[in-house]
């Protein structure tokens, strides 16, 4: 489990990643890489993510 402590790139993103639950003093987990795609555990639920976007969340 890995705190989060910064989320980077333009506006719309970082409002995007927040309203999947990825927010700053929030913790992430994760469960598996797929062809550089990844599956996180963000509040409890499962959330997937491209590698681009996973870029963005600092930890």
């Amino acid at each position: 489990m890995n705190q989060i402590r910064k989320i980077g790139g333009r506006e719309e993103t970082r409002r995007f990643l927040e309203s999947l639950g990825f927010v700053v003093g929030g913790y992430v987990t994760v469960i598996s890489v797929i062809n550089g795609n990844l599956i996180v555990n963000v509040k409890e639920s499962r959330v997937a993510i491209d590698r681009e976007l996973a870029d963005k969340i600092m930890v």
